[in-house]
């Protein structure tokens, strides 16, 4: 199991994928790299593809939540490339050309998975991707729900923990409510509350 606590109150079964609603401001990011962190500080691989930020800017921010120098953290950087950066591969960093090159970011996303869970033998692995409504902007709802339904069958494989965000008021609900076909359940963040956690087998 995959616990959870104290960022969200929940314990979910491995190959879990979970999607993380609520306005821009709910704090959907903090919470997901908040999750990956914990699973850092146990050992577990924590992978993170970014759609808005550069791999940089993230690692910035996980480094405030934990130490990972020495740990199996890394990143999917799908915007520094676009904004016409020159950026060597590094270890911890792999590139996708933009938010629309959807095969580019599973193929790397596979990479690290393998490097983790067969090379290196880490059995617990962390995922977050934010945010879906990045990808929305850039392709429609049909090939995103593809690219979905691939990206959480590979979490799924290798009995990690998904995380997934976006931004509910940038969507109409017919988009919303076919997204999340794709998760095994859905958490509800809004300002000045309590996160809703709502999960399939709960």
């Amino acid at each position: 199991m995959y616990d959870l606590h104290p960022h969200l109150d929940a314990e979910v079964q491995p190959g879990t994928n979970i999607l993380l609603t609520g306005p821009p401001l709910a704090g959907k990011r903090a919470r997901c790299l908040d999750i990956l962190a914990a699973g850092t500080e146990r050992g577990e691989g924590s992978i993170i593809v970014t759609t808005k930020d550069s791999a940089d800017r993230m690692l910035e921010q996980f480094a405030e939540r934990t130490g990972y120098e020495s740990r199996p953290v890394a990143v999917v950087d799908c915007v520094t490339k676009q904004q016409g950066d020159e950026v060597p591969e590094r270890d911890r960093v792999k590139y996708a050309s933009s938010p629309v090159d959807m095969t580019g970011i599973g193929i790397q996303l596979s990479e690290f998975l393998q490097a983790f869970y067969k090379d290196r033998n880490i059995e617990r692995n962390r995922v977050m991707l934010h945010s879906l409504t990045t990808l929305l902007m850039y392709s429609d709802l049909q090939t995103v729900f593809r690219f979905l339904h691939v990206f959480t069958g590979r979490v799924q494989s290798v009995d990690g923990l998904g995380l997934y965000c976006i931004d509910e008021t940038a969507h109409d609900q017919q988009t919303l409510n076919t997204l999340k076909q794709l998760f095994d359940g859905v958490v509800e963040l809004q300002e000045q509350a309590d996160p809703v956690v709502h999960l399939a087998d709960a």
